[in-house]
């Protein structure tokens, strides 16, 4: 059970897997008010940095679940060198259906809502973990204007641009699954550009060390079309964030 290489391939460098800058995650700590002692369930943790920076900065505790070994490994290695393995954990294992064993203050997943097969699930799921009063955080892509056609959608990796909905309709559905959203930080283009242009460079360096590796090829086509899809499509098309809530 783990993560197909090309994952961690292209995101080797990275310590956030999605379009946040660290100064995006310091606002997103500060503006959840986290008292020392929040407990914390992070599906989908990747290589642990909310999770660690927020026990570091915040004095919160709690869990991290992900798939890929790699990224727990570093995030292991993260809780170690900001001193705070004694207050967080990571575990290796398969977020979707995943529940903590007793109910947390924040249950989180944080870019990777198909763990419960979109939104809806995903809420439910994170549901099944939170106190009452608790705080669910989601991280969740939104079409920042009308999808002119199905080329563009797939250009930014959407199976349709019925895949995600635009920011105002995104606010709506989390009301009518019965949620208010009481904070949210988005992204902005230079944490996109951030999050985006890092991969080329991984891919790069990784593609001049293993010329002969199966995944040669298809780490060749991505850096070849991949710059240019990102400026024609992505940056102008889709945008990102984490959307805080309570249940009503």
């Amino acid at each position: 059970m783990d993560l197909p290489r090309i994952f961690t391939i292209r995101e080797s460098s990275h310590r956030l897997h999605n379009p946040f800058t660290p100064d995006k995650l310091v606002i997103l700590g500060e503006a959840l008010q986290l008292a020392p002692g929040t407990r914390v369930l992070d599906l989908a943790s990747g290589s642990g940095e909310m999770l660690c920076t927020w026990a570091r900065d915040h004095g919160v505790t709690g869990t991290g679940v992900d798939i890929s070994t790699v990224f727990t490994e570093k995030a292991r290695a993260r809780a170690a060198e900001l001193g705070v393995a004694d207050q967080v954990a990571f575990v290796h294992g398969d977020a979707s259906g995943y529940v903590a064993d007793e109910p947390v203050d924040v249950a989180a997943c944080v870019g990777a809502t198909w763990i419960g097969g979109g939104v809806a699930g995903t809420v439910e799921q994170l549901g099944d973990s939170l106190r009452p009063g608790g705080l669910m955080l989601i991280g969740e892509p939104y079409w920042r204007q009308e999808v002119p056609d199905q080329e563009t959608a797939e250009a930014c990796l959407a199976g349709g641009k019925d895949d995600f909905l635009l920011l105002p309709e995104l606010i709506e559905r989390f009301g009518e699954l019965g949620y208010d959203v009481v904070e949210m930080v988005l992204a902005d283009q230079d944490s996109w550009d951030r999050y985006q242009a890092a991969q080329w460079l991984n891919l790069r360096r990784w593609l001049d060390g293993h010329p002969d590796d199966e995944l040669a090829a298809e780490v060749r086509t991505e850096l070849t079309t991949g710059p240019a899809r990102y400026a024609r499509y992505q940056r102008d098309h889709l945008g990102w964030g984490v959307f805080a809530l309570m249940g009503r």
